[in-house]
């Protein structure tokens, strides 16, 4: 009795009219696919965004908290007239009335209570010795408040006071400080647009098993029993490299290559306004770059299997192709050497990697094997 062979594409021979009806198939099944996920990521959108933010957001935090820790607040800080300095008063006042009235040293040391929901967006926190405050208030009035002594005597004078100040200016300075740590839109529909583009390469990304599944169904069936075997073999092989550049890429090039593109804002002293569709468009290349950079060894592999280059040669040419690799990465990375060197070098180690797989996995070139 004859076993009935396993292979799936077995006895697929059609004609040319068969063939075109089979491609209508699968590509419409692809289609739909690629739309319910494109309507998942859509539904979801708000958080897709929010993850493709992640690493700028991160780079301008880390920037602004740097730019605040070389401020010197006493240079920098100017009083404003008016409305402002009368409400600071009058609450450097109450707090310091409150403090003195208070029998226990330990009570005067406690944090000022949390500000009305209403009151957070207008308040500021701040710090500061009772001393500085006697020495003020006397300023201020010196015929009520007389000035500190400078035997130190009274120990309450040296206890920090945490004083909560309300201004409806503060509200204008957060938002103004605020804005160098996101990204900004520069016309109308600029956030909308950047939504569906980033929804639209999200719902690509996750329906791409489907669609590659689809496509192979198609392509598979005109393929020989070795050559189904070889695709099989380096298909898993191809999408690990891929993610893993990718990744490399997210989690490890941007935070490196953000802050040292941002450290020149400083450098030149200009504030940066990081443009989102233009953040959006470089988080989605150059991850892509990294993950098909990162296909190297596989295209080794497929060199070698074909009879173009075998492993001799790969040796050999081993200068030549780290010139050829700096080439390249100069060309899809930004112009920085930053990110130069980071695409650089794990496609160095790629190469070596590429040397190892062709010698220890030689085979026949796989166009000279006879049909199944």
């Amino acid at each position: 009795m004859v076993q009935q062979s396993k292979d799936l594409f077995d006895d697929s021979t059609m004609s040319f009219g068969e063939h075109l009806e089979e491609l209508r198939v699968h590509l419409f099944k692809a289609i739909v696919g690629a739309t319910i996920a494109i309507v998942l990521c859509l539904i979801k959108g708000e958080d897709i965004v929010a993850f493709v933010r992640a690493p700028i957001d991160s780079a301008l935090a880390a920037y602004s908290d740097d730019e605040k820790a070389g401020v010197d607040v006493k240079d920098d800080v100017s009083i404003m007239e008016g409305e402002w300095w009368e409400t600071l008063l009058t609450n450097i006042r109450e707090f310091f009335e409150s403090l003195f009235s208070s029998a226990p040293d330990d009570e005067a040391a406690e944090a000022a209570p949390e500000a009305p929901p209403d009151e957070r967006k207008t308040a500021i926190r701040v710090s500061l010795t009772a001393r500085d405050l006697l020495f003020a208030l006397h300023q201020a009035d010196p015929e009520t408040y007389a000035a500190p002594g400078n035997d130190a005597e009274d120990e309450r004078e040296d206890s920090t006071v945490n004083l909560t100040l309300v201004a409806d200016e503060f509200a204008q300075f957060k938002a103004s400080s605020s804005q160098t740590l996101k990204p900004v839109t520069l016309n109308v529909q600029e956030a909308f647009m950047t939504y569906l583009k980033v929804s639209l390469v999200a719902g690509l990304v996750l329906a791409s098993p489907w669609i590659f599944y689809q496509v192979w169904l198609f392509v598979a069936a005109g393929l020989y029993k070795h050559e189904r075997k070889f695709v099989y073999s380096f298909g898993a092989m191809s999408l690990v490299l891929f993610i893993t550049g990718a990744a490399f890429c997210f989690y490890a090039v941007f935070p490196f290559v953000l802050n040292f593109l941002l450290a020149f804002n400083r450098a030149i002293g200009v504030t940066p306004q990081i443009r989102l569709s233009e953040w959006v468009s470089f988080a989605v290349m150059l991850p892509l770059m990294f993950g098909i950079s990162f296909q190297l060894p596989l295209v080794m592999k497929f060199l070698s299997a074909i009879s173009l280059f075998d492993v001799d040669a790969y040796r050999s040419k081993r200068r030549l192709a780290i010139l050829v690799i700096a080439f390249l990465s100069m060309i899809l990375t930004p112009a920085d050497p930053a990110s130069m060197l980071l695409m650089m070098f794990p496609l160095i180690l790629l190469y070596e990697l590429g040397i190892l797989l062709c010698k220890f996995g030689e085979t026949k070139n796989p166009y000279e094997t006879e049909p199944a």
